[in-house]
């Protein structure tokens, strides 16, 4: 019998984005698709360890790959320009 996904809620981004939000954000994301880790790796073209870090924002991954999962997610990343 296949394991059902408790949805989470998106969180709550209290300041500047960090890896640790990030993370929270993809994984809430893919609960509220309805997605595992396995079936949202495959959606995504990463492999299941590379989304898994970035859920806990452990070790290190590409950029290209961060930015894969966001964009097949639905999770937009808008870069703002700084006052000098």
């Amino acid at each position: 019998m296949p394991r059902t996904i408790k949805s989470l809620t998106t969180p709550v981004q209290p300041g500047p984005l960090d890896a640790a939000t990030l993370g929270q954000f993809v994984r809430a994301r893919r609960t509220q698709a309805g997605l595992g880790i396995h079936q949202a790796a495959a959606f995504c073209g990463v492999a299941v360890d590379t989304l898994a870090k970035i859920e806990k924002a452990r070790g290190d991954v590409q950029l290209s790959s961060v930015l894969k999962v966001c964009q097949m997610l639905g999770l937009t990343l808008k870069v703002e320009p700084w006052e000098d």
